[in-house]
């Protein structure tokens, strides 16, 4: 199955206790759904889980894998991702909606029209969603919070968002080192 047909839903950072719980970050809208989807799949799609959460520990899910009985089992597990087949998320209903996943490789254009590069990640690290770009001209990626002032438009049909931002460096490498 290709990536695109799929959805990160998750991923294992811990484990908890000695029976095989895992904790799981969710990145579904409600952390608890996770286990809703049927089996999830790794990313390679090789092997597939069923889960069953069991509680949260802070802001982790507690969670259960069918098959995973003792804690040694559960820790080689960490850093596996969990991912959905696309046809068994709820269907998106506003146009403000999508899935992240929808953005990674997006055109990155500004005001206007000109494009400067691509979407190549999206991140939460507790304080706002922040998009990863790569400018065309440039070798580093810059980060860029996801909000209506910094990304006004989301165009996911024509597979671009405009982005409005005096902070971001597109410009080439060496023009970038003559200014300083």
């Amino acid at each position: 199955m290709t990536q695109e047909k799929r959805i990160c839903l998750g991923a294992i950072v811990g484990v908890h206790g000695i029976k095989g719980e895992v904790k799981v970050k969710s990145f579904t809208e409600y952390a608890e759904d996770i286990d809703t989807y049927g089996p999830l799949e790794n990313e390679e799609g090789t092997k597939q889980f069923e889960l069953k959460v069991n509680g949260h520990s802070k802001e982790l899910l507690r969670v259960k894998i069918k098959g995973i009985d003792d804690r040694t089992k559960a820790e080689s597990l960490i850093g596996t991702r969990f991912y959905a087949k696309r046809e068994v998320l709820p269907e998106l209903e506003g146009k403000d909606e999508f899935y992240q996943a929808d953005l990674i490789g997006l055109e990155v254009r500004l005001a206007d029209g000109s494009v400067a590069g691509k979407v190549v990640g999206m991140y939460n690290f507790g304080a706002g969603d922040l998009l990863e770009i790569k400018p065309k001209a440039c070798k580093a990626t810059e980060l860029l919070p996801f909000t209506k002032s910094y990304v006004p438009e989301i165009n996911l049909k024509d597979g671009y968002i405009i982005v409005e931002s005096v902070s971001l460096n597109f410009a080439p490498d060496d023009e970038a080192e003559d200014e300083g």
